[in-house]
C-alpha cells in the first residue's frame, strides 16, 4: 500500500513541476561539477582478443565499493531512524553516512571511466554511459591511483605509493569473492 502512496506522490509532483524522475535525476548529473582536477588517462595499446573481457580485478573493485557502498547507505537508514527525537544528531549522522557514499560512488565510476578511456571506448559513448555531458567528469588523480592499483601497475620511482594504489592492489590481490560471501 505504501508505494502505491509513494507512487501516486511522485506522479503528483510529476504533473505540477511538468519533469518526471529520469528527467530530474538527469538535471542533477548535469550540474555535478567535474572532480577535481579532472582529467582524461592515456589510451593503452589495443588488447587482443585474449583480452576483450573484463578483467577479474575490476570486477573485485566493484564488489569491495558496493560493499562498502551499501554499509553507508545502511548506517543512513539506521541513523535516520533511530535519531528522529534529536535533529543535530539526525542531520550530522545521516549526512555523514551518504556523503561517504558518495564518495565511494563518485571514485568507483571515475575509476571504471578511466579504464574504458584507456581501452579506447568512444568518449560520446563513454559520456552515454556516464549520463554526462563530460567524459571526464568523475575522473581525478584519485580514480587513477586506485585503477593504477588494481590493475598492479608499478609506482613510478620518484613517487610514494599513493593509499588509492593500496588499496587498488589490496582489492586485486583479495581477487573476487565466491557469490555469497562477504568481500
Amino acid at each position: 500500500m505504501a508505494s502505491h502512496a509513494r507512487k501516486n506522490a511522485a506522479r503528483r509532483q510529476q504533473d505540477l513541476t511538468g519533469v518526471n524522475r529520469r528527467a530530474a535525476l538527469q538535471d542533477i548529473r548535469n550540474a555535478l561539477p567535474p572532480a577535481r582536477r579532472a582529467r582524461r588517462t592515456a589510451q593503452l595499446p589495443s588488447p587482443g582478443e585474449d583480452k576483450a573481457v573484463v578483467p577479474a580485478e575490476l570486477v573485485a573493485l566493484v564488489q569491495d565499493f558496493v560493499h562498502w557502498d551499501k554499509r553507508h547507505l545502511d548506517e543512513a537508514v539506521q541513523a535516520s531512524r533511530q535519531h528522529t527525537e534529536a535533529p543535530h544528531h539526525w542531520h550530522r549522522l545521516v549526512l555523514y553516512a551518504l556523503t561517504d557514499a558518495l564518495a565511494y560512488n563518485f571514485l568507483l565510476v571515475g575509476t571504471l571511466a578511466a579504464y574504458l578511456q584507456e581501452q579506447g571506448l568512444d568518449p560520446d559513448l563513454l559520456r552515454r554511459h556516464l549520463q554526462s555531458p563530460d567524459p571526464d567528469r568523475y575522473v581525478s588523480q584519485e580514480a587513477l591511483d586506485l585503477l593504477a592499483g588494481v590493475m598492479g601497475r608499478p609506482i613510478p620511482e620518484e613517487r610514494q605509493e599513493s593509499a588509492w594504489h593500496f588499496v587498488g592492489r589490496q582489492i586485486a590481490e583479495c581477487g573476487v569473492p565466491e557469490s555469497g560471501q562477504q568481500p
